[in-house]
């Protein structure tokens, strides 16, 4: 997931199961069932960007792997490019983390995490940038491999990720921004750093500039579809959009398209797909932080079997939603899709990271959202206050970037919630995420792979 912080936010960071088969090669092996179980076991993993170590600068991203009792927390692993088999090395202005998706890319049973490092400077080339895959197996993630942007990705290059098998070949895909242009890079994937066909993905119509990517599976078809958020440049008329592109044997293929805003308004969280209403069509949740002088608001763009449709907003006004909406609340600012109570439906956490809350400013929460009958709505909403991590405090910005994932095998999806100096994993329940028994995640100091 990615989204760009504020300046506020910024400077409060800087202030403060089955186990797969094991075969003997990884063209024969099973591709991990989760595709973020980085050693093979059976049980989801948990990537995020990192604080880096003492006398070191560049980016640094933590990885805590679950156990049969739940996550090890007690061993967080740090990968950056200073570690052992990790091209190139920490420099003042790198990124390393700055984005993250995860896939079993070369089909080997152990899934990999792809990191963005869009500032990267390489051989004399300015924020040129990098992306690295760090390659799962029996112990965790170990190793990695860069890939070459092809000649118009260059610049940027890993400013967002999204995997996912869009040609429905079996093999996971990548796609990846670039030069202010998204990419396809088709698999398989190989450590030595070779791909499958890459092809670039653009609107035919206008001057197109993507910032963010999202990926799943929309229309029921099986393949996964990707949803790009992007700049629109029509003669004097600058639009925000949303563009929905349906996967199919042979790539990508344009769809619809929405108006987000229509002006500049600034970055957009990733957007997520997740079935609200359980009719076996994706729907594409849209954040716009940014609506409304910074009031915010989530799009839930309802899927069917020709790709989205109608759709309906979601604000702090919605009837039901705890609070109310204030400029620069930023509701929307960081959004996650999955189960949490085990009913079938998707439900989706929306974090308010510039919620004041008691007189206390920027204090932020997180809304979840439970789907049901009819999708999301406001009667289904819970808000969770900073106060779950303890005393509360301004400028905590709780909810800056969240995550919804099973990481316990109990069929209930726990959310991991970032705050500026903390981080807080709450497990899934028959109802909302509870903070009994909540643990605290170490060393986040960025944001959680999607």
């Amino acid at each position: 997931m990615r989204r760009s912080t504020s300046t506020a936010l910024v400077a409060a960071l800087l202030a403060t199961g089955v186990t797969p088969v094991l075969l003997t090669g990884p063209a024969s092996a099973a591709v991990a069932k989760h595709y973020d179980d980085f050693n093979g076991d059976g049980r989801r993993d948990l990537a995020y960007g990192g604080y880096n170590d003492v006398d070191r600068e560049g980016g640094t991203i933590t990885v805590v792997y679950a156990t049969a009792t739940g996550l090890d927390t007690a061993h967080p692993k740090f990968f950056h490019q200073d570690s052992a088999g990790v091209p190139g090395s920490g420099e003042e202005d790198d990124q390393f983390g700055a984005s993250l998706a995860s896939a079993d890319l070369n089909k080997d049973g152990y899934a990999d995490l792809v990191v963005g490092n869009p500032t990267e400077h390489v051989d004399g080339d300015e924020y040129r940038g990098t992306v690295t895959v760090l390659w799962g197996s029996k112990s965790g993630l170990s190793g990695g491999s860069n890939l070459a942007p092809v000649g118009g990705a260059a610049g940027h290059f890993g400013r967002d990720l999204a995997t996912g098998d869009f040609t429905g070949d079996g093999s996971p895909d990548l796609a990846v921004i670039g030069g202010e242009e998204a990419w396809l890079y088709r698999g398989p994937f190989t450590k030595s750093g070779t791909t499958g066909k890459v092809s670039k993905i653009d609107k035919s119509s206008g001057g197109w500039y993507s910032t963010a990517l999202g990926a799943g599976k929309v229309d029921g078809d099986g393949k996964t579809d990707l949803v790009v958020i992007g700049t629109e440049i029509n003669g004097s008329q600058i639009r925000e959009r949303a563009w929905y592109l349906k996967g199919t044997s042979s790539g990508l293929a344009t769809g619809a398209s929405r108006t987000l805003s229509d002006r500049q308004e600034g970055l957009y969280p990733s957007p997520v797909i997740g079935d609200f209403d359980k009719n076996g069509y994706g729907d594409i949740a849209l954040g716009v932080p940014d609506k409304d002088n910074g009031k915010g608001a989530v799009t839930i763009w309802r899927g069917t079997s020709s790709g989205p449709g109608t759709s309906v907003t979601l604000t702090q006004a919605t009837s039901g939603v705890s609070g109310s909406p204030e400029a620069d609340d930023n509701f929307g600012y960081a959004i996650s899709a999955a189960d949490t109570n085990g009913d079938g439906y998707a439900d989706l956490a929306v974090g308010v990271p510039h919620e004041d809350v008691d007189g206390k400013a920027d204090q932020g929460g997180v809304h979840v959202f439970r789907g049901g009958s009819g999708g999301l709505g406001g009667a289904r909403s819970s808000w969770i206050a900073q106060t779950a991590l303890g005393p509360a405090d301004s400028h905590a910005a709780f909810g800056y970037t969240v995550r919804l994932r099973d990481l316990t095998a109990d069929g209930k999806a726990d959310l991991a919630i970032g705050a500026a100096n903390s981080a807080l994993l709450m497990r899934g329940t028959g109802t909302v995420p509870t903070k009994t028994g909540a643990i605290t995640l170490p060393e986040l100091g960025g944001g959680f792979a999607d």
